[in-house]
């Protein structure tokens, strides 16, 4: 029997992910993400797929994040009929995720149409919330560490890795050969989210990547954040937080909690800023049993911000005169309500953007990072003049030695290695690690290659 492997994201880079998997006659799509950063990538979410959506029998999700789920509206509405197959807390921030992103394309096209900054007459959003709302009804939400079928022959089981809530590693077996898919490994030391769960043994594995050339800094990350916020306040400014709406926010707002806690930094106000964000901390408090934080700490954490609803309470905090810390979403600065906040508080010198995870290339908050001057946003290139920071350590990612230290509670040796979702330096440095020290075969595929194992 023949397992055929297709990789139609995540290669060269951290964004749409998407493997295609054929056995026993079944199509079977692990993730199906967006491509996000470079123009390059992102025209690949305009593109056919170069299979027909309605041939896939199922999809299995590692996790919500986008890169990894938000292209499903697309899949659905171009045929796609077959059930979605995700733990229940991936299918609850997929609820928020999924049309939450299908509005802020509409809203994006919209505006592009509006102000006449585009070159399609008329712009037209990716998908719409519509859409988004018509994929939720394919999907169907399983526990961890329980078998399922597809077929007689072919089964599969979720295994949380920490990550973000329901994020989990996937083991598919077809009865002759079995393949797991890592998904996004969480941290081993992470304060809030639970370490990754063993591998089981497994005749091929896909692993990622995205921090496969570094290590993070063993670095005091709480007291590092207090200093900056300290640092700001007192020159009068405000910290601008552009964070993920689904696992980082709510990682900052327990280290905020801390350091109030701890009397580090002021009793400054915090404003959680991001509709998704704010639905995406509700299902935190609820499932407090799948972090570290029991229930009373959860409920804390989760109520010590104002929390922003409506657009005329976001607009009232840009003119506000006093100090304070804004976390909205998106992390990379990409959309959503950050680039509003970003277009008023990047251009005084008090302020200060602290970016709080990967920057994919091209993004916004990559270029940022890296020291752009102006930075363009709905058509307006807006001067840069406040404090660009990176907070080290934050991450929800493992880096290549938490990857390394994963990879080791596996008792045997795979037939082959596949390693993906990294940009290309990354990729490689991993592959290099694991045929050093372990002497797998390893393999770094490239965009639409195509393997039998």
């Amino acid at each position: 029997m023949i397992m055929k492997l297709s990789f139609l994201g995540a290669t060269g880079t951290v964004t749409g992910s998407k493997y295609l998997l054929e056995t026993r006659g079944k199509r079977i799509l692990i993730d199906c993400g967006l491509f996000q950063g470079l123009k390059e990538l992102r025209l690949r979410n305009w593109a056919s797929l170069p299979i027909d959506p309605a041939s896939i029998d199922a999809v299995l999700l590692t996790h919500a994040h986008l890169d990894h789920s938000g292209y499903l509206p697309l899949l659905v509405r171009n045929g796609f009929a077959g059930p979605v197959y995700c733990t229940q807390a991936t299918a609850d921030l997929c609820s928020i995720l999924l049309p939450d992103s299908g509005h802020i394309h509409e809203e994006d096209a919209s505006r592009a149409n509006r102000y006449g900054y585009t070159k399609h007459h008329p712009a037209l959003p990716l998908y719409s919330e519509k859409d988004a709302w018509l994929a939720l009804d394919q999907f169907k939400p399983l526990e961890f560490s329980k078998q399922y079928h597809i077929d007689k022959k072919i089964y599969f089981r979720f295994e949380p890795v920490g990550h973000i809530l329901g994020a989990s590693y996937i083991r598919i077996d077809d009865g002759s050969l079995s393949i797991t898919f890592s998904g996004d490994l969480g941290r081993y030391q992470d304060p809030v989210m639970r370490s990754p769960s063993p591998l089981q043994d497994t005749d091929y594995l896909v692993v990622e990547s995205t921090y496969g050339d570094r290590l993070h800094e063993a670095n005091d990350l709480q007291n590092n954040l207090g200093q900056i916020i300290n640092e700001t306040s007192s020159k009068g400014g405000s910290v601008i937080i552009p964070a993920f709406a689904v696992g980082r926010a709510q990682a900052i707002l327990y280290h905020i909690y801390k350091l109030k806690e701890r009397g580090v930094i002021a009793d400054l106000p915090v404003y959680l800023d991001s509709p998704m964000s704010i639905k995406a901390t509700d299902v935190f408090c609820k499932n407090h049993r799948l972090h570290k934080l029991n229930e009373e700490e959860a409920y804390k954490v989760c109520n010590a911000v104002k929390q922003v609803s409506t657009v005329e309470e976001s607009k009232r905090i840009d003119h506000s005169p006093y100090p304070s810390i804004i976390v909205s979403a998106s992390g990379m600065a990409t959309g959503g309500r950050v680039l509003h906040h970003l277009k008023v508080f990047l251009r005084d010198h008090r302020n200060t953007v602290l970016f709080a995870g990967f920057q994919a290339n091209a993004t916004r908050g990559r270029k940022m990072l890296e020291g752009a001057e102006t930075i363009k946003i709905h058509g307006e290139h807006i001067p840069v003049k406040a404090r660009i920071a990176n907070l080290e350590g934050i991450s929800a990612h493992a880096d290549y030695k938490e990857v390394m230290q994963w990879l080791e509670t596996m008792k045997a040796r795979p037939s082959k290695v596949f390693v993906t979702h990294g940009e290309e330096q990354a990729a490689l440095a991993m592959a290099t690690r694991l045929r050093e020290e372990f002497g797998w075969d390893v393999e770094v595929p490239e965009y639409l290659d195509s393997v039998n194992l």
